[in-house]
């Protein structure tokens, strides 16, 4: 071979001794090949520096290979663990990420439009809102959408789902242990899908056990917004009995907030809660009582949905819910 000549796969099959269909196999994940043939195959294309061309088996295959994730921009926190988690996995599966991150809602259309110059298989949606006009478009185009931890209800849509009823019930049931008086509950963005979910279940559950006029404050799920959130309310309130935060990050920003410019002792003073289960939560100096999210299920849940309803296109739609797992810290005083 010359130089500047690159090595194809018919060249690979001339001097293996093989069919080109069989070096075909051999670099097409999933498809039956002998042991023999593929080490044969596989020897000889290292020996040749030959490389299969993503773009020519797109074109045999009728698929880019490419799985569109889209994270919002004011997304919560623990997505980097996630969108670690999704890359993995669709790697190991032969899938490549191509990463959308989307400021509002009125950038959707350029998204989408984006998104179909790219002829992607697939479609994550890690923490966009989208309508259901928004996937019926993609229907129309044949691209299955998978929404991560949103739970849809009235759309038809592929979605996974930590049980978040069955989390805050957990969580409101251990601060109903020490039957405080009054809630304070801080919700994350109002676009937020899951921020409204779990605000809502929140102060439903609450008005179970009569707690009914429940202050709500609003946050971006940062750090900085669960600081502001209560010093807002102790500039002319008294302190609640017990804090209820949409993230461990707001979670962690109302204890440091409590403790620094308030003196006040979590969780002697004061209970505080939160969601997610991040590294951060079970640090020494805050070990907050919340809920663990099954991240590696819940993602791999999602990938594995993803890809069967590319395999088959006019499955019916899925939705599978996950639970998390209570963790019991020291932020909840203890009956």
């Amino acid at each position: 071979m010359t130089k500047n000549k690159k090595v194809t796969s018919y060249d690979v099959a001339r001097e293996a001794g093989v069919s080109q269909s069989a070096v075909s196999r051999v670099f097409r994940p999933g498809l039956s090949v002998s042991k023999k043939t593929r080490d044969k195959v596989t020897a000889t294309a290292n020996r040749m520096g030959y490389r299969p061309n993503a773009i020519a088996r797109m074109l045999i295959t009728k698929q880019s290979g490419m799985v569109a994730v889209i994270v919002s921009s004011d997304a919560n926190v623990n997505y980097p663990e996630v969108l670690s988690q999704v890359s993995k996995q669709l790697a190991a599966r032969n899938k490549r990420v191509l990463l959308f991150t989307l400021d509002d809602v009125q950038g959707l259309d350029d998204l989408f439009e984006q998104i179909l110059t790219f002829q992607v298989d697939g479609v994550i949606a890690l923490a966009a809102h989208f309508e259901s006009d928004r996937l019926a478009q993609f229907e129309e185009q044949k691209i299955p959408v998978v929404l991560y931890n949103r739970n849809v209800p009235d759309a038809m849509a592929n979605t996974v789902c930590c049980n978040h009823e069955r989390g805050i019930k957990q969580l409101i049931t251990e601060l109903e242990k020490n039957h405080p008086k009054n809630y304070l509950v801080l919700s994350g963005p109002k676009d937020s899908d899951v921020a409204n979910e779990r605000r809502e279940i929140a102060l439903s559950l609450l008005a179970q056990f009569g707690a009914n006029d429940v202050t709500v404050l609003y946050g971006d799920y940062s750090y900085q917004s669960g600081r502001n959130c209560l010093a807002k309310w102790l500039d002319q309130n008294s302190t609640p009995d017990a804090v209820i935060c949409s993230n461990d990050t707001m979670a962690i920003g109302v204890i440091d907030e409590a403790r620094e410019n308030h003196s006040i002792h979590i969780p002697n003073n004061m209970s505080v809660v939160g969601f997610d289960g991040i590294t951060s939560s079970a640090w020494q100096s805050y070990q907050i009582t919340t809920i663990k999210q099954p991240v590696e299920q819940l993602v791999k849940a999602a990938v594995e949905m993803l890809l069967d309803h590319i395999e088959n296109p006019d499955a019916p739609p899925e939705a599978r819910v996950l639970t998390g797992t209570l963790i019991k810290g020291n932020s909840v005083r203890r009956p």
